[in-house]
């Protein structure tokens, strides 16, 4: 769980989408391919954080458990309701991932809480995740780049407010999620990502 959202909100290269836009899982894919490395030979992984004794802090391995279903490729995922990836065992994982893969380019996914009015809203940006950040927790920050999930108001007992976070809401966020990174695959793999990203740049020229 990464309790300082704030830190995000600060890059101007952060995409902002409402998990229920009904153009929130293209919105993602592009996003994320607008960050993915051009090189075809560097694997990407996804290191999906939390975990499922917390209702708040369960979106990470819930993204998780449900591209592991989906069975995606191209990508690799790490982080699962039947494997989880939280405080305790996240220094070690992170080792086994670099040991295991080449130059890995590393999505960190992640809950996180914010203002009202910001709840619902995922994250995708540059630059790692920080989790334990707003519990001092010392722990390594993962990613090339980030998606998070704003499940609920940070500011008082966190802790309390985690555990009393809707399972609904998350199940929603995580679900985008998932569906906006499968999109975001089918596109990888199939050759399309240096056309879509020439395309993205010429309207922005």
């Amino acid at each position: 769980m990464n309790l300082k959202p704030s830190f995000f909100d600060r890059r101007a290269n952060t995409g902002r989408i409402p998990h229920d836009d009904f153009q929130a899982v293209e919105n993602l894919a592009m996003e994320l391919i607008r960050f993915l490395p051009r090189a075809r030979n560097r694997p990407i992984v996804f290191v999906c954080i939390g975990t499922d004794r917390s209702t708040g802090d369960s979106l990470g391995p819930l993204v998780g458990s449900l591209l592991e279903e989906k069975d995606i490729s191209s990508f690799h995922i790490y982080g699962t309701l039947d494997e989880p990836i939280h405080a305790v065992n996240l220094d070690e994982r992170l080792k086994e991932i670099t040991l295991k893969h080449h130059d890995p380019y590393i999505i960190g996914i992640d809950a996180c809480l914010g203002r009202m009015k910001n709840v619902g809203v995922i994250q995708v940006g540059n630059g790692p995740v920080k989790p334990g950040a707003g519990v001092n927790k010392e722990l390594p920050a993962v990613g090339d780049i980030h998606i998070t999930g704003i499940v609920n108001v940070s500011g008082f007992m966190e802790f309390f407010v985690l555990q009393n976070t809707r399972l609904n809401l998350v199940m929603k966020m995580a679900k985008t999620i998932a569906n906006g990174i499968y999109q975001a695959s089918v596109l990888h793999s199939s050759g399309r990502l240096q056309e879509l990203t020439q395309q993205e740049q010429k309207k922005t020229n």
